[in-house]
């Protein structure tokens, strides 16, 4: 089964996104698409960038996301105020495989002034290795993160 993943990010972004998208060509698993502001929406805020890519993830477009700024923290913040979606700050394979092992993670966000090109190839190959088991010890803990999602959503 192919996945469909989304990515993108700000100017500040741009390097791990080209890099990102490089890597993903060579795939045969996965098909993508670069959600980035284009020339026109060159003044669109991470935030905003952010809500467009998640909200595709969140309405089944596409089966993971991938957000870039310059330290992944903006779009990461900005990812998880969108109700349904778990972002994960990652900076290295372990945190990525985590993410997605853990805490059934839809998005990972790095940042370029952080991590590297072949660092961000590397997490992006071990997050889409890696699957959420319902059934694992994880289970529980990510009932209760949707279950803090509910309480807290609007209605």
């Amino acid at each position: 089964m192919t996945m469909k993943i989304i990515i993108g990010g700000d100017s500040a972004g741009q390097p791990l996104v080209k890099a990102i998208a490089d890597y993903l060509k060579t795939r045969d698993d996965v098909t993508f698409e670069d959600g980035s502001p284009t020339p026109e929406q060159s003044d669109e805020r991470y935030a905003n960038t952010t809500e467009r890519l998640a909200m595709a993830v969140k309405e089944g477009r596409f089966d993971r996301g991938i957000l870039c700024c310059g330290t992944g923290l903006g779009v990461s913040i900005s990812a998880n105020k969108i109700p349904g979606i778990r972002a994960a700050l990652t900076h290295d394979t372990y945190s990525a495989e985590r993410a997605a092992k853990s805490n059934n993670a839809q998005i990972i966000t790095m940042g370029s002034r952080v991590i590297g090109p072949e660092l961000a190839k590397a997490i992006v190959e071990k997050y889409l290795a890696s699957e959420f088991d319902p059934q694992s010890s994880s289970g529980p803990n990510v009932e209760a993160i949707d279950a803090l999602d509910q309480k807290y959503s609007p209605a």
